[in-house]
């Protein structure tokens, strides 16, 4: 027997109607491009995204297409998503950090049509443009009196191409498994692969995020998504912000520790999200200047994992909460998200910490588990290491065009490529990428957890370990330290200092100081460059 409710497809465009018409006058806030702040609402947004939908369909564009935006994150961008998905397309976010090769092999691979774009890119696309096989079209992002100079075939302003579009403009009907967004991935190996959301799993988590116990979105909320769009869909904020009706701040190009303090005591922001590299500049600069933030009530931090110190930053000198949080493009791309349970909420500060160090427990709608080198299930005791596999109606089942099947096992399990632990609450902690894991003696470490304490010395800004080859352990930990300017430290003072926080077999055998740790696209330490330059590095522990 089946039940006799109606049949009303999760398609997104289904959001912004429904912002524009219960919340249609909560501002959307944008740092713009061209510089001055420029204020909107839903219900603006609302109908100009059916003028970038109507004009789209004007060129032909249809259900399938895939339409590409290299943009920062702006009220136009959301316009252009909107609009694009509006009528069955796909938007397909190219990250412009990435290297141009990357950007080349990917528009291609998708086949992209259209290319929207911030006139910070237009030097980029310029060069990009001759090797795009598919794409016919070039609007950037703003008017014509903006538009810059730059030999891009047909370009066109942005405001010039909606300005004869019909904002009654009617959203096509469809199936709601139907294709909405596609983004790649790097994390795996060879060349990026796509990953194709659908409007039903991006609906779906936009409501998962929205959660009392994932970001905790209400009306009365005065979001920033820092998280670019290119970067998973901002974490989803472009969706569950509009959905309850939260106030939409959008900081554009400028992410400097001014830029960020100015946009979030300006717009009252109450929450926002990004990367620690994000905080690490925003932390710095108030420490500096001697600011706070006020109207500020919590703080997501993913994309890497968050140091004890930054926690403790945020909570004991702003008391701002921290929820750290981890997650994959793949899974759209929250995962688990570290709030309080009712058994660790009483607990004293310091214990709540260890909690709150770790990635969070997955919301309804993620099912994980660790599993051992024989593919069997690891028990969830906080101390047994694992393969860590994830499904769920928002995770992906397989990448674009049939790649890396290998990733998906046949009862639907997605191979997260990382290594961690579950505990008996369900709270996860990554100990490491399956390929940055050091073993030493057949046994892991962690370099996640090294690197987090290491960064917690008041010298350190920033710190990556690597294993290097050893002759009787297999490898050993290297440390390698980036300092805080006008600081400084010895290979002692650190080696001292982590002494009593890890176990001792943990220690690195060795310390280096750098000007500067390299980072992939995403804001990652990238250790595929570390092990290369320190590859034949020699530990003093290696001597015959």
């Amino acid at each position: 027997m089946l039940g006799l409710m109606q049949d009303w497809p999760l398609l997104v465009h289904k959001i912004i109607d429904h912002a524009a018409t219960y919340h249609g006058t909560r501002e959307v806030v944008t740092r713009s491009v061209e510089g001055p702040i420029v204020r909107s609402n839903y219900a603006q947004i609302a109908r100009r995204s059916r003028k970038v939908a109507s004009a789209l369909e004007g060129l032909g564009i249809a259900l399938g297409d895939r339409v590409a935006t290299m943009a920062w994150n702006t009220q136009r961008h959301i316009e252009t998503w909107y609009g694009i998905t509006g009528i069955g397309a796909v938007y397909h976010t190219l990250n412009p950090r990435l290297f141009p090769d990357q950007i080349v092999y990917i528009a291609n691979h998708a086949e992209d049509r259209v290319l929207f774009f911030d006139i910070t890119f237009a030097k980029l696309v310029e060069e990009l443009a001759p090797r795009l096989k598919t794409v016919k079209h070039y609007i950037c992002l703003t008017d014509a009196a903006n538009l810059p100079k730059a030999n891009i075939p047909g370009l066109v302003a942005y405001e010039d191409f909606i300005a004869d579009g019909d904002e009654s403009f009617a959203w096509k009907e469809f199936d709601e498994h139907t294709a909405c967004g596609l983004c790649y991935t790097s994390g795996t190996t060879g060349n990026p692969k796509g990953v194709l959301y659908s409007h039903r799993s991006n609906v779906l988590h936009a409501f998962v995020a929205a959660q009392a116990d994932a970001m905790g979105l209400r009306a009365v909320d005065s979001v920033m998504p820092i998280v670019p769009m290119f970067h998973a869909n901002a974490w989803a904020l472009a969706f569950s912000a509009p959905m309850v009706g939260c106030k939409l701040v959008l900081p554009g190009p400028k992410l400097d520790g001014d830029s960020v303090c100015e946009m979030l005591t300006n717009e009252g922001v109450t929450m926002t999200a990004a990367v620690p590299t994000v905080w690490l500049a925003l932390l710095q600069y108030l420490e500096k200047t001697g600011k706070t933030l006020p109207k500020m009530s919590r703080v997501i931090i993913g994309g890497s994992a968050a140091p004890r110190s930054m926690i403790e930053a945020f909570e004991k000198q702003y008391g701002i909460t921290v929820i750290h949080a981890w997650g994959m493009t793949e899974m759209s791309p929250l995962g688990t998200l570290g709030t309080m349970k009712p058994n660790n909420i009483d607990l004293p500060y310091e214990q709540q910490l260890d909690y709150k160090c770790r990635q969070g427990h997955p919301p309804f709608g993620v099912e994980m588990k660790i599993v051992g080198d024989d593919d069997r299930e690891q028990p969830r005791d906080g101390h047994a290491f694992g393969r860590l596999k994830v499904r769920g109606p928002a995770v992906a089942k397989a990448y674009f065009r049939g790649e890396g099947a290998g990733s998906f096992d046949e009862d639907g399990w997605f191979d997260t490529g990382d290594v961690a632990t579950l505990d008996p609450d369900g709270y996860m902690t990554i100990t490491d990428r399956a390929k940055d894991v050091i073993k030493s003696g057949g046994e892991w470490i962690s370099t996640i957890e090294i690197e987090n304490i290491a960064v917690g010395h008041p010298s350190v800004a920033e710190a990556a370990v690597i294993g290097v080859a050893h002759p009787k352990w297999d490898e050993r930990p290297l440390l390698i330290i980036v300092l805080k300017a006008g600081k400084s430290a010895t290979r002692e003072e650190l080696l001292t200092y982590l002494t009593g926080k890890i176990a001792k077999w943990w220690m690195p055998d060795d310390v280096v100081f750098v000007d500067e740790i390299p980072h992939t696209a995403t804001g990652k330490i990238q250790k595929t460059a570390l092990r290369e330059r320190f590859g034949k590095y020699r530990l003093p522990t290696a001597a015959a």
